[in-house]
């Protein structure tokens, strides 16, 4: 489990929400919880989640259309509907809106750990795919844009915003050799007219950040410039 993934627990019957949070606190999640649909839905626009866990009977908004709401702004958060034990016209119903799994009560909390596990995994997968889509990916080095997240294996990576833009753009033209010329254009900007070492210098910082005693993964080409790749 990666750490520090963070769910939210939207459930109107507070002591089945207070067992399902110390489970996945236990598990090592952070968690919070709502007791109605409308504290739900504000938890859920007002913060960043790695998967919902989302009664279906709630008071002030039912959970289908907290789900329906989450689905106009956001189709890639898991949400894990928990419903009654007859309510299968509600599952599809949840599912058509857009509902990753469900999870009828009463159930086992094994099960319902193994349900987040499994959305969560592929929550992973997802987002990793468009990673490799988007090019921002190679070897154990992985950039998400989206949130700025600079990660080489399981290690988390601190850079500047001139460093993440350095390697974002090394990502998006890896493999090709790049003078200093075009690395200044395309990360500095066309009107930068300062000294050129300038690019020396931030590569010999994100070397020091990124290879951190793993293979490096920029390299030099003599008289040329510099080029992204696995060795």
């Amino acid at each position: 489990m990666i750490a520090n993934q963070k769910i939210l627990i939207v459930e109107d019957e507070e002591k089945i929400a207070r067992v399902i949070k110390l489970e996945l606190e236990f598990e090592g999640y952070e968690v919070d919880a709502a007791y109605d649909g409308l504290t739900g839905l504000e938890k859920i626009r007002s913060d960043t989640w790695d998967l919902v866990l989302l009664d279906i009977m709630l008071p002030e908004l039912n959970g289908l259309e907290v789900l329906r709401r989450i689905r106009t702004k956001d189709e890639n958060t898991p949400v894990i509907l928990l419903t009654a034990r007859d309510s299968v016209p509600e599952k599809v119903a949840g599912l058509d809106q857009g509902a990753n799994d469900y999870i009828t009560k009463p159930f086992q909390i094994e099960e319902l750990l193994a349900r987040v596990r499994a959305s969560l995994r592929l929550k992973g997968i997802s987002n990793k795919t468009e990673d490799i889509e988007k090019g921002l990916i190679l070897g154990n080095l992985v950039v998400n844009e989206k949130t700025r997240e600079v990660k080489r294996g399981d290690r988390e990576i601190e850079l500047t915003p001139r460093e993440f833009d350095l390697l974002v753009y090394f990502l998006q033209n890896k493999q090709l050799v790049l003078n200093r010329d075009q690395i200044l254009s395309a990360v500095w900007g066309f009107d930068y007219y300062g000294d050129t070492n300038v690019v020396d210098v931030y590569i010999r910082y994100l070397r020091r950040k990124i290879d951190n005693g793993e293979p490096p993964l920029i390299h030099t080409v003599r008289g040329v410039g510099y080029v992204l790749k696995e060795q």
